[in-house]
């Protein structure tokens, strides 16, 4: 990269504690180190001189308190708009665990228990089907799925028990989780106009991945947008007024949004994807398709950095922020536990799941600085989150660019900083 490019990136380096609508305090304060903080300026500051992403904003928090914040590089590099704390980004899959605190929620009020069967609320899901993979030869009898040769071959059997809430939230489902299944829902597939009532019925007749509760396999879309129709039915609000009046407004996440409005879109970052030239801008089509219609719960949301963070500190509070009560502290400690251990099938060593969040189940294990029972989730553009309640450490990082190992790096800069 060359040096008068590079001078842009980095002379938009700033650090805000004080313009955050959280609490504050300076890190010695909640027992972090300010000269350890500035590593994860230097950590973004590497990544950007190296093409790998365009900028960054990071937010960290401990006891309540926000004690860094810095916007760093560029929204695009194109026009060189610099981040800013107030930069709005695609936070993809970190839905998830805003859709995982309004379930727990419904459970305390008894509307919702973790292991009803979705058919419960949604008649459409009994007697799901299982697909079972059929060899292009030929092979058993029974349903065909695909289209000729164009996509997989299966046959279905009957599953063995119904798909539960939790299932949901754990993806053990086997729910939109994979070729087979993903082939029916494309033959269902969501039509513009539509709201949740009217597609998520559909998915119903879809087929599921493997028998429900046999692995883990992610459902990136399926799953937590029938848990959004949940949500909905149980409640009697629409997802995005529940996630406004029950969650956002109490714990003041202002500009956190299914839809930027036209003075929000100029603060969204641009998306990038990484490749042997570079960077590239990565097209991003309105995948909510209608305008205030269809809420994703599996992945709509935008969110600037300042916005995200009181979910974690509530979640790292015991459910409880600023005098704002959201879940007790037992139903906390029930969404990040692992409920899905690191033995089954399709979880990584030293990872479990819980209820929408990933968990470490053995920092050790799974080569990380943050405590055993630290749980949080990421987006698909690059955004990532993680609350360790043994430190009551909160830290989310903003990016448009998928990149795993930075998440991993961002996890321990922050961990390191803990020095009491």
């Amino acid at each position: 990269m060359k040096t008068a490019v590079l001078c842009v990136f980095l002379l938009t380096v700033l650090t805000f504690p004080a313009l955050t609508a959280s609490p504050t305090a300076k890190p010695e304060e909640v027992g972090l180190s300010s000269e350890r903080l500035q590593r994860i300026n230097q950590l973004i500051e590497r990544r950007i001189a190296a093409g790998d992403i365009a900028g960054a904003v990071t937010i960290v928090a401990r006891k309540g308190k926000v004690v860094h914040h810095a916007a760093q590089g560029v929204m695009d590099l194109q026009t060189k708009q610099p981040m800013t704390p107030g930069s709005m980004f695609r936070i993809a899959s970190m839905t998830k665990p805003v859709v995982g605190v309004a379930i727990m929620m419904l459970v305390e009020e008894g509307k919702v228990h973790l292991n009803d069967p979705v058919s419960r609320y949604i008649p459409q899901f009994k007697d799901m089907k299982v697909a079972v993979a059929q060899p292009a030869a030929g092979g058993a009898g029974g349903r065909a799925g695909g289209e000729g040769n164009a996509g997989p071959r299966f046959y279905t059997v009957p599953a063995q028990r119904e798909i539960t809430v939790k299932d949901l939230l754990t993806h053990v489902s086997g729910l939109g989780s994979g070729p087979m299944g993903n082939s029916d829902i494309e033959k269902v597939a969501r039509k513009d106009g539509e709201t949740l009532s009217d597609y998520i019925p559909r998915l119903g007749s879809t087929s599921l991945e493997f028998q429900p509760g046999s692995r883990w396999t992610y459902s990136p879309g399926a799953g937590f947008e029938t848990l959004g129709r949940i949500i909905e039915i149980a409640s009697g609000t629409k997802l995005d007024q529940f996630f406004r009046t029950r969650i956002f407004d109490p714990l003041g996440m202002k500009d956190i949004t299914f839809w930027p409005t036209d003075g929000q879109m100029p603060r969204v970052a641009t998306v990038y994807g990484r490749g042997p030239t570079g960077l590239t801008k990565t097209p991003t089509p309105n995948d909510t398709m209608s305008r205030n219609v269809y809420f994703r719960g599996s992945g709509g949301l935008y969110s600037t950095a300042e916005d995200y963070i009181p979910l974690g500190m509530m979640l790292a509070n015991g459910g409880e922020l600023n005098g704002k009560r959201l879940l007790s502290r037992k139903a906390v400690e029930m969404m990040g536990a692992a409920h899905v251990k690191d033995t089954l099938p399709g979880r990584p060593a030293g990872e479990g799941y819980g209820l929408s969040v990933r968990v470490v189940t053995d920092h050790a294990a799974r080569g990380t600085m943050l405590s055993d029972g630290t749980f949080g989730w990421s987006g698909a553009q690059g955004t990532h989150f993680f609350v360790d309640p043994k430190e009551e450490l909160v830290g989310v990082l903003m990016v448009q660019t998928s990149i795993g190992e930075l998440q991993r790096e961002f996890e321990d800069m922050v961990a390191q900083s803990v020095i009491d």
